[in-house]
């Protein structure tokens, strides 16, 4: 009886789990799963583990603890970059690798990170705006301006940001 028992909870459980891949007119799955970017979101992705320790990061900037707050950048990258291996086409991932890199200093990476994203989506509003303050604080005020100009039309706290920072400059 127990044997029985076991096989009906058994089929049941297969039964159930297999209609999950089902859509509703039982077809089959209704997506190719590419349009699905919830990694992004899984607690344990890489991804994730970079924006926390970015944050992190941000936080002990604000309380001036510089060795915390370099020891969590460097921990933000590994976790970037990592994410970047996995899906090299996004642009997140290429905007937080490019904020990540000039907050350690190096602008040359974070540059090359945020050219990367725009050749992707050159209408980022982030993207530009970041890039524009690369190019003030490294004194190439034509190429902040080049970006100033694109975000012109955006109406976005963006360019505002960035018209400051280029006018404070001037």
């Amino acid at each position: 009886m127990l044997k029985y028992f076991c096989i009906l909870v058994y089929s049941f459980f297969i039964f159930t789990n297999a209609n999950a891949f089902l859509d509703n007119d039982g077809d089959g799955a209704k997506s190719t799963g590419r349009e699905d970017l919830s990694f992004l979101n899984v607690k344990n992705s890489n991804f994730k583990k970079g924006k926390d320790a970015l944050q992190q990061a941000i936080k002990y900037k604000k309380k001036n603890k510089v060795k915390k707050k370099n020891k969590q950048l460097e921990k933000a990258i590994k976790y970037f970059v990592l994410a970047y291996k996995e899906n090299t086409d996004d642009v997140d991932i290429l905007y937080y690798l490019g904020l990540t890199y000039g907050m350690v200093g190096d602008f040359n990476m974070s540059e090359i990170y945020f050219q990367q994203g725009l050749y992707i989506d050159p209408k980022n509003n982030f993207i530009n705006q970041k890039l524009g303050e690369l190019y003030v604080n490294t004194k190439r005020i034509n190429l902040a301006e080049e970006r100033l100009e694109i975000l012109i039309n955006c109406n976005c706290e963006e360019y505002y940001i960035l018209k400051k920072m280029i006018y404070d400059k001037k």
